[in-house]
């Protein structure tokens, strides 16, 4: 098996006094792109901030690149590697497209190989170079999740994590902005952690899956045999018999497939 870049382990976290995560344990291989799905309110950007140094967790570890990064800064994770692109894209509103996109390299210093970067980010992204001037709250939401996910690309990431990337796009562009990610999986070797609601879109993309419910990860497998699966086809993709009740029921089974 690959080297685990990021291994959580038992991981709790709080707001106040309640406990958003409950001894969450997931591993991210080299070259992999695994998923977290879950319904609103389970803990997915909890642990995405986790796992990047927005928040600590009280309990558990978070390794990373074999390390124990738990407690750091999040300015210190990107400079050892770790690029977050959180939900809601949160470009530079006020800065252009190349600014936004230099500002992603600021643990940087070579400036050659940060030109040639913007343009590789370019070559994924064509809108952006045609806009390269324009300020970046004028982009559509889609051409800002493109900017997001290049300006994470700028730190030459060993792990990108990526919250909700379809949140408010067409389904042609979650499509596009989600080809858009195989590719640099396997062009560029980039690893991803994916949070995700779209079940469909996400566990077509990805190797390996995780479910996460109420803080817990309840079901974890191959992302092919999570799609599926009973559960999945029912709480996910809305193919059963009642009304469309999907994470307002409990998982009938819990299942843990390696």
């Amino acid at each position: 098996m690959s080297e685990a870049v990021l291994d959580v382990r038992n991981v709790e976290t709080f707001y106040g006094a309640i406990m958003a995560l409950r001894g969450v344990s997931l591993s991210v291989h080299r070259g992999r792109i695994v998923t977290i799905l879950g319904a609103n309110g389970a803990g997915k950007t909890t642990l995405m901030k986790t796992v990047s140094g927005a928040l600590d967790p009280e309990k558990g570890t978070v390794a990373f690149l074999g390390e124990e990064v738990q407690g750091m800064e999040p300015d210190q994770l990107v400079r050892r590697g770790m690029a977050h692109v959180p939900e809601g894209r949160e470009v530079f509103p006020f800065l252009t497209v190349e600014e936004n996109l230099t500002l992603g390299a600021f643990t940087r210093s070579d400036r050659a190989a940060i030109a040639a970067d913007r343009e590789m980010v370019y070559g994924y992204f064509p809108i952006l170079k045609e806009r390269r001037a324009q300020i970046a709250g004028t982009l559509s939401g889609g051409q800002q999740q493109m900017l997001a996910i290049g300006r994470g690309l700028m730190a030459r990431p060993k792990l990108m994590l990526l919250d909700e990337p379809s949140l408010g796009l067409s389904p042609l562009l979650v499509q596009e902005i989600f080809a858009i990610i195989r590719r640099l999986n396997e062009e560029q070797g980039v690893t991803m952690l994916i949070v995700e609601q779209n079940a469909q879109v996400a566990l077509t993309t990805a190797h390996f899956g995780y479910v996460l419910e109420t803080g817990r990860i309840v079901m974890a497998g191959d992302a092919a045999r999570l799609l599926a699966s009973e559960d999945i086809q029912e709480f996910y993709l809305g193919q059963h018999g009642g009304g469309d009740d999907r994470g307002g029921r409990r998982w009938k089974r819990r299942k843990t497939w390696r």
